[in-house]
């Protein structure tokens, strides 16, 4: 294993910038909020570590790409910003998510309420959900894994056309793996930062997506239709657990910190890292190193306290979403499902380390 290791100076101007106008924009921050990004680059309560490279197949080794610090996030000519009229994020489910209707409601609403606290202080709106038919997507079946795939730039189209116009930006979710051309094997997600739309599938973050009895394997591979989208009734849909569920919201977070214009992060370990694969995706924390929680909050507004704060209601709260009045349900209907968040105690923990920095 090797570590990724800056200079304390390094970090501080990637964090802080040598420019005289957002060196002194730093200064006249909240004392709090410098004394836990100063943690980049004088480290006294161990919160943001090293990068750290565990084969050769990592991405920073595959995929040597130019660093982002604070100054050319702020100076890039074309990073995209919430305007007053546009400060909302769209949800759009693509297909079942969950293995019941009542399933599907609450995992988006869970992922809903999740970019509700990380992007604190933008709207978060979920779109009536669609069957794959509706998007006219290419479709086929991968075949090494003999599973469905459907085109992730076909879907991105759709999502552009269905944009509202109070929308910062619209994301798409699937439990149906992607592919990007033919010529790829698949696809976690895919973006288009010029129009705001994205789409990301957790098909692959299923414990049995990889194992020899994974379920969603096509059975009968016979040549199918471009425009039967009938293959799709009762496509295989992973179990929704607390591992699912924090890989779910670590990819929605980060594809949409692209949209904002945070790069992959070169600096500190932190969800803008890149990532080849599912052990590597793994490692990435959930939380966002210094330099690019600057970034974020530059593009957003918020106040670091509070969406912690708001992080931490999410993780220990109920959903927040409730009809003005109860539908009748039936059975399997009205049995509570509770929020899978065993897989988040270890950052909760940390939250709250960060909070005591900004508090004392």
């Amino acid at each position: 294993m090797q570590t990724v290791q800056h200079s304390a100076q390094t970090l501080k101007t990637a964090l802080i910038s040598k420019n005289s106008v957002l060196v002194s924009q730093y200064e006249k921050s909240d004392v709090g909020e410098q004394r836990l990004l100063n943690e980049a680059f004088q480290p006294a309560n161990g919160l943001f570590g090293p990068i750290t490279l565990h084969s050769q197949s990592d991405w920073i080794t595959s995929h040597p790409e130019a660093s982002q610090d604070f100054e050319q996030f702020f100076s890039d000519p074309d990073r995209r910003t919430p305007s007053p009229d546009k400060r909302s994020i769209y949800l759009q489910s693509i297909g079942s998510l969950g293995k019941t209707r009542i399933i599907s409601e609450e995992y988006i609403k869970w992922l809903k309420g999740y970019c509700e606290a990380f992007f604190y202080g933008l709207t978060v709106k979920l779109l009536e959900p669609v069957p794959v038919s509706a998007t006219r997507c290419s479709f086929r079946v991968n075949d090494n894994t003999q599973n469905l795939q459907i085109h992730a730039g076909h879907i991105l189209k759709f999502l552009k056309k269905k944009k509202p116009d109070d929308a910062f930006c619209v994301v798409g979710i699937t439990m149906i793996d992607l592919y990007p051309r033919d010529s790829w094997n698949f696809v976690f997600g895919q973006a288009s930062l010029t129009d705001g739309v994205g789409i990301f599938s957790f098909a692959r973050y299923g414990s049995d997506f990889y194992s020899l009895h994974y379920e969603g394997r096509v059975k009968t591979l016979q040549k199918t239709s471009l425009r039967d989208y009938s293959i799709f009734d009762d496509y295989y849909i992973p179990e929704i657990t607390s591992v699912l569920l924090l890989r779910s919201c670590k990819t929605l977070a980060h594809e949409i910190g692209h949209i904002f214009g945070l790069r992959h992060c070169q600096w500190l370990a932190c969800l803008m890292q890149g990532s080849n694969h599912l052990e590597e995706a793994d490692r990435r924390p959930l939380n966002l190193c210094p330099i690019c929680l600057r970034k974020l909050q530059c593009a957003v507004g918020f106040s670091i306290a509070e969406r912690y704060k708001a992080l931490l209601s999410w993780i220990d709260g109920e959903s927040t979403d409730a009809p003005a009045v109860a539908p009748k349900r039936s059975h399997e209907e009205s049995v509570n499902i509770p929020k899978p968040v065993e897989a988040f105690k270890d950052w909760r923990g940390w939250i709250f380390k960060c909070l005591a920095v900004l508090q004392e």
